[in-house]
Order: C-alpha cells, then sequence, then structure tokens
C-alpha cells in the first residue's frame, strides 16, 4: 500500500494569491501603466506557481512574489532596451523612415483606470510626489511605506544592506516632506503651529 504523495502546489491559493492586489499595485508602480503591469502579474505568479516548491512555505510569501516581480521587470526592460537600441540602428536617419512607436500606445499610456482608483484612495498628490522619487529612493518607500515590508524583507528584495534601506527611506521622505509640506498644511493633515515646532 502506497502513501498518498504530497502536493507540490499545497498552499499556493491560500499563501500567494491574497497578494494578488498589492503585486499588481506594485507592477504598476515599476512599469507606470496598466497593461504592463497585468502583463508583470501574470508572469509573476506563473512564475511562482511553476516554482512553488522552491518556497518555504509559512514564510514571507509577499516579499517573493515582489522579487520576482521585480526581476521580471528588470528582464524585461533589459530586453526592451536591446529591442530600442536596434531599432534605432535601423530606421531611417533622414526622417522619412517609419516611426518605431505606435500613436495609439503613446494616446493611450496616460489612461489608467486600476491605478487611478488606487491613487483616490492614496492621495493623488502624494502618488505623485512619490512617483517622482529617484528609482532606489522610490523603491524602498513603495516597498516598506505604502506595502509595509519589513526592512530586512526590503532589503533582501533590492540586494542591498538593511543600512542602504534606511538611508534610502530617510532620503527619500526626507525629499517627500519638503515636495509636500505647503500641500500638508493646506489640506489640513498638518498644522501650521506643529510645522513650526517641528522645525
Amino acid at each position: 500500500m502506497t502513501g498518498k504523495a504530497k502536493d507540490p502546489l499545497a498552499g499556493f491559493d491560500e499563501e500567494a494569491l491574497p497578494h494578488l492586489d498589492a503585486v499588481y499595485r506594485f507592477a504598476l508602480r515599476l512599469s507606470g501603466a496598466p497593461d504592463q503591469a497585468e502583463d508583470l502579474v501574470q508572469e509573476t505568479f506563473l512564475r511562482a506557481y511553476r516554482s512553488w516548491d522552491q518556497y518555504t512555505r509559512g514564510t514571507a510569501a509577499k516579499s517573493w512574489l515582489f522579487t520576482i516581480c521585480r526581476n521580471v521587470f528588470l528582464r524585461s526592460r533589459e530586453r526592451n532596451k536591446r529591442h530600442d537600441e536596434i531599432v534605432e540602428e535601423n530606421v531611417d536617419r533622414s526622417g522619412a523612415g517609419a516611426n518605431p512607436v505606435n500613436p495609439v500606445w503613446v494616446a493611450a499610456i496616460g489612461a489608467d483606470p486600476e491605478g487611478d482608483f488606487f491613487d483616490s484612495i492614496v492621495d493623488g498628490k502624494i502618488v505623485e510626489a512619490i512617483e517622482a522619487l529617484p528609482e532606489e529612493y522610490r523603491m524602498a518607500v513603495v516597498l516598506s511605506d505604502v506595502e509595509g515590508l519589513p526592512y530586512a524583507e526590503v532589503a533582501e528584495l533590492l540586494d542591498v544592506p538593511v543600512g542602504t534601506v534606511k538611508s534610502r527611506l530617510f532620503r527619500g521622505r526626507r525629499r517627500l516632506q519638503e515636495v509636500l509640506y505647503d500641500y500638508a498644511v493646506e489640506m489640513g493633515y498638518i498644522s501650521e503651529r506643529s510645522a513650526l515646532n517641528e522645525s
């Protein structure tokens, strides 16, 4: 009599799928476009599904998924960069050649219904300020302050020491504070009196 084989995908639905929305938000912050974010999420969960047996059950599934998502994004960006270089080398420089950028895509890039919904929850001005941060600060702020990952997990995801994460967060938060100070007073998030006391 043989024992029942262990299911290599046990726990995937319970541990990975609840983070679908968080991975989408993260992918949207990485890519800046809903269609690209959806592709990133699909590829992330496909890879996670295929390598679920390598994941240690009950640990940090969200961080693990973010790591996969970031790696997929970076590889995709590198492929796109190489593609653009090839196009650049082969486009007629006289101006008569075909435009390698699709005008429909350019017109649609600003349309972001899912992002608009998320931004209405997290004040649009704050999201705009976060997105304007240099990438290294932005990633630290998004992962720590928006997604709530602990410093150690952010450090592992970004492949930097915890001290670097804290430094990037400090600088990123400082820049946000400078950019958003007047807005925070205007919206009543802080009073001028309390702001004066802090300075």
